[in-house]
């Protein structure tokens, strides 16, 4: 169970917005350029993770859409966001999400609030928004791709078992 306070974005969030492409020169130091995860989209939310808080990332329509730079899910991963909401996700965004072991769940999001405390049940297929008493369903995550997050993704997947055969 993951349990966190939703920090709310809007829709066509793009990869730039959430490593914007001026600081791309720090690419080799994360820790560096998570000073600036979305910043472009809305200031306070760096300033409150380089504060040492973490928040589940919730979006709207067309989630990651942009560059294919694994960067951008790599960044939210590390501000200590253990999944991230949207009603639809750019394909290679959503890819990257499972590639690093961070789930992207598809789930009607208009009904989230901003800071409200949300509990997700990966195995379940539920999002309970906690501060609305509200329940939300999600397309459980296939068990292969469950194996994959909690190795650490799928990179780290392979270097532990050696190939994919399950």
């Amino acid at each position: 169970m993951i349990r966190g306070r939703a920090w709310k974005f809007g829709d066509d969030i793009s990869t730039d917005h959430i490593a914007p492409g001026r600081y791309y020169h720090l690419r080799s130091n994360l820790p560096e350029f998570l000073k600036h995860v979305f910043e472009d989209a809305d200031p306070e939310f760096s300033k409150e993770i380089m504060k040492g808080k973490s928040f589940i990332v919730v979006g709207g329509r067309n989630f990651g859409k942009g560059s294919s730079r694994e960067h951008a899910a790599r960044l939210i991963k590390l501000a200590g966001s253990p999944v991230v909401l949207a009603k639809s996700f750019s394909r290679i965004f959503y890819r990257n999400c499972f590639n690093i072991g961070m789930p992207a769940l598809i789930v009607d999001t208009d009904r989230i609030g901003h800071l409200d405390e949300l509990e997700v049940d990966l195995e379940g297929g539920k999002v309970r928004d906690l501060t609305k008493g509200v329940e939300l369903d999600f397309e459980p995550i296939p068990e292969v791709m469950l194996k994959f997050m909690k190795e650490g993704g799928i990179v780290a997947y392979i270097k532990k078992h050696g190939d994919l055969v399950f």
